[in-house]
């Protein structure tokens, strides 16, 4: 019997391969089309769909347009402004797909032939870093040099505000390892855990075909087969959940530099 690698899940592959581009000062680039890439462009597009049919404003809404409105209600009431207040509503758009993007990409990631691209640290590293900037940007503009304020604890002598100023600058400069790594950490393990306890039905399974006391594989293998559908609810939670915990750090994160004058 062939060994099962839990990795091999993981692999990206090129579904359409393209040939390479030539640019200046970065040599060749291979914009082929991957399994991750595919996947990401499914995700956007079943967003866009969705939302499209959804909004048709009926006075009766149907389960499209109320599952929308309860997303958006959910985001804008819980996230943006339940965590930046009135000052979040102009974020309310980059949070909301932000969640819906990670959120879809982790469920297709969970259905027969799926890919999760949030399993690839590339992909969370990239809206980690995104995130980022933006916040720094909003932060420089909305504040000036005034943003530094941020890194500086007040009523302390100068040494001791020295020295958490330090800590402070240290610790929002890691943000997006922290962000991203949570994600990619996440999806992975879950992945990997619910690939080992399938491989144990198969494995179990055949043992048991050999009669016998090797008979009594054929209840690890029932056992296994339970485990991989509880792990496969939770795994559906953990997806859902991550993309609120992404969301949320966000929404906290533009709090601290959009309500910097307010002392939050």
């Amino acid at each position: 019997m062939a060994v099962m690698n839990p990795m091999e899940q993981f692999l990206v592959e090129k579904v359409v391969p393209l040939p390479p581009i030539s640019t200046p000062g970065f040599g060749s680039l291979d914009l082929s089309i991957t399994n991750s890439v595919l996947f990401m462009i499914l995700a956007a597009g079943l967003i866009v769909g969705f939302l499209l049919f959804a909004a048709r404003r009926e006075v009766l809404p149907g389960r499209l347009q109320a599952t929308a409105e309860f997303l958006y209600t959910f985001v804008d009431g819980t996230l943006t402004g339940g965590i930046i207040g009135d000052r979040g509503r102009p974020f309310l758009p980059f949070v909301f797909s932000l969640f819906l993007f990670i959120a879809m990409i982790n469920f297709l990631g969970m259905i027969p032939l799926g890919f999760t691209a949030t399993s690839q640290l590339a992909v969370t590293v990239t809206l980690a870093v995104m995130t980022f900037v933006i916040v720094l940007i909003i932060g420089l503009a909305r504040n000036g040099l005034g943003f530094f304020k941020l890194f500086w604890p007040t009523g302390m002598n100068v040494f001791m505000a020295a020295f958490l100023c330090i800590m402070e600058l240290i610790s929002f400069l890691i943000r997006p390892a922290t962000l991203a790594l949570r994600l990619f950490g996440n999806m992975l393990g879950g992945h990997i855990v619910m690939f080992v306890f399938a491989s144990f039905i198969i494995a179990l399974g055949v043992f048991g075909m050999h009669g016998g006391l090797a008979s009594l594989g054929f209840i690890g293998a029932g056992l296994s087969f339970a485990l991989v559908i509880g792990l496969f609810v939770l795994e559906l939670v953990v997806a859902g959940l991550q993309a609120f915990v992404f969301a949320a750090l966000t929404c906290i994160y533009l709090n601290e530099v959009v309500n910097l004058d307010h002392g939050h």
